[in-house]
């Protein structure tokens, strides 16, 4: 029996307790403007501000974005360069904010690569914003799902774990998201059809839901869309629909 099967509860009515969100198309919403490709990423901060305070209020206690791959260091140095600028900015600028209605952030990836800067504002903002309860604030960051999972294993055999005392829980209590819930819900935009390397042990039972929105135009409307969606799913983790119902 998997860890997730154990822990999980069918979902019917409810709203997600963890929702995952791939922010696709910000190029695209730019191009089409003729626009350059940071205007979109700018205005995609901007949507992820909204979806951050609509999930507050749809009492959702979990957000986990992914903001920059491990893969996205092959876009274009400009490009790259810019959207460094636009994270610290973020983290400059908007960390107060979420302290102040109650919202934990956090950030989960190899920070390594980043500037002394950026490591020290998400320190600081980590540290700020540890107590908070009202909502998680999770982004991805220079991370990817196979990099979570080889760092995980590195971390078991270097504290000197023996081949028969590592299973499921062993391995996930070593992986970034450690103590969170998995997704109950994973969003993408853009009308990418893909999860692309994003959570890669924790999406195993997760709903998905893909949307040709790009991310600049998702807002409280269609993040409910999402969840109405995902309402309509049966979440049977292995079970039949019998059991299922028996359960509930």
């Amino acid at each position: 029996m998997s860890i997730r099967t154990k822990q999980a509860k069918p979902a019917g009515t409810e709203v997600p307790r963890h929702i995952a969100i791939i922010m696709d198309g910000n190029g695209r919403w730019a191009k089409r403007r003729f626009m350059p490709r940071v205007a979109g990423h700018r205005k995609g901060v901007e949507a992820l501000r909204g979806v951050i305070r609509a999930c507050a209020e749809r009492g959702i206690t979990h957000l986990t974005v992914f903001a920059f791959s491990s893969e996205n260091w092959r876009r274009p140095q400009e490009e790259v360069t810019l959207l460094m600028e636009l994270f610290m900015r973020a983290l400059e600028n908007e960390v107060a904010k979420l302290h102040e209605n109650g919202i934990r952030f956090r950030v989960i990836g190899d920070l390594s690569g980043f500037s002394e800067r950026i490591q020290n504002l998400i320190r600081d903002a980590e540290a700020l914003t540890r107590d908070n309860t009202r909502l998680t604030f999770t982004v991805a960051a220079n991370y990817g799902g196979r990099w979570d999972i080889v760092q995980a294993v590195k971390k078991l055999m270097l504290s000197g774990a023996s081949p028969g005392s590592i299973n499921e829980a062993t391995l996930a209590e070593q992986l970034s998201m450690a103590g969170e819930p998995e997704p109950d819900l994973f969003i993408r935009t853009g009308g990418e059809q893909r999860i692309s390397n994003f959570l890669l042990w924790q999406l195993t039972y997760t709903e998905l839901y893909f949307t040709e929105a790009l991310w600049p135009d998702f807002d409280a409307a269609a993040l409910d869309n999402a969840i109405a969606s995902y309402r309509t799913r049966e979440r049977r983790f292995g079970r039949t629909s019998e059991q299922v119902q028996a359960a509930s």
